[in-house]
């Protein structure tokens, strides 16, 4: 008998369901920016990319999966130039809200499997909280595009699978989250995300290696990956 958690849950999300619309949406993607600011977000990202671009200004990035652009917006304040890619024609709208202000951040509507850009278009390619909806073909092609616009690297920051990702998540949304959405979607997330092991596999098969990765005890882990020497 395997032991809960053992196994990623293949349960879709009420998000990856086209189910959350109007006001509920604008809530969860609120509470993902809220989310984003606790220990293992936005300030996690940021310091795993100023570690790939090893004190490089002008930075290029792009944002696959941007959700409300909360990220991108954080990234153009450190000067750095954004490209916030999302398919959902609802969320592009709010996110296009959000950053209209912006200039350094354009919102693209594109797929993350086939990333509508040349090879090495970026300095960095960043996914927060976007893997876990993947199952494992589909999240190898998602890496391999990152790697393949990517000049210097790939960040992903995502949540791990275990007891307490799933313990912190939860009090996370319970405390934070406005909506039903962000506390039925939250926890599921905790149940679907990999193991450390699990994306360094899939990080493998997209011929990727890890560079840095911040605290792998926090819920949230961000991993930077280069391209595999050929």
């Amino acid at each position: 008998m395997r032991l809960p958690l053992a196994d990623r849950s293949r349960d879709l999300e009420l998000l990856d369901r086209g189910l959350v619309r109007g006001p509920e949406l604008a809530t969860n993607l609120a509470d993902l920016a809220r989310l984003n600011r606790l220990p293992g977000g936005r300030g996690a990202s940021i310091a795993v990319i100023r570690q790939l671009l090893g004190g490089r200004d002008g930075a290029r990035v792009l944002d696959v999966g941007t959700g409300g652009a909360d990220l991108p917006l954080a990234f153009a304040r450190l000067g750095w130039s954004v490209a916030a890619l999302d398919h959902d024609p609802d969320v592009l709208a709010f996110a296009r809200r959000a950053t209209a202000h912006e200039p350094r951040v354009e919102i693209v509507d594109g797929d993350g499997g086939l990333l509508p850009f040349e090879a090495g278009s970026f300095d960095v390619a960043h996914a927060s909280l976007l893997i876990h909806h993947l199952d494992p073909v589909v999240a190898v092609a998602h890496l391999s595009e990152l790697r393949r616009v990517a000049r210097i690297g790939v960040v992903i920051n995502d949540l791990r699978r275990g007891w307490l990702p799933l313990l912190a998540t939860g009090v996370s949304v319970a405390l934070l989250g406005r909506c039903r959405t962000t506390r039925h979607d939250g926890l599921l997330s905790a149940r679907r995300a990999y193991t450390i092991a699990e994306l360094d596999s899939l990080l493998a098969r997209a011929g990727l290696v890890v560079r840095h990765r911040s605290p792998a005890w926090l819920p949230r882990v961000v991993t930077a990956a280069v391209s595999e020497p050929a």
